[in-house]
């Protein structure tokens, strides 16, 4: 899946596809299942916020796209 998450705070849009571990390359904006925010956004759907637990704090994104590839 990929998908597309907005910043609430600051309206950033960042687009990620989510891969398998041994996939995972954050420079190519692909993140495994596995990672913090993977994990917040599994279950979720469009127009839903979640927070996610970063080094710098909470970050919460809100969820404007999915898509299935």
């Amino acid at each position: 899946a990929t998908v597309t998450l907005v910043n609430t705070k600051n309206d950033q849009e960042i687009c990620y596809q989510i891969v398998g571990e041994d996939e995972a390359d954050i420079k190519a904006n692909k993140i495994s299942y596995s990672s913090p925010i993977a994990r917040a956004i599994i279950s979720k759907e469009v127009d839903d916020t979640v927070a996610v637990k970063t080094p710098d704090g909470i970050v919460e994104y809100e969820i404007v796209e999915v898509e299935y590839i």
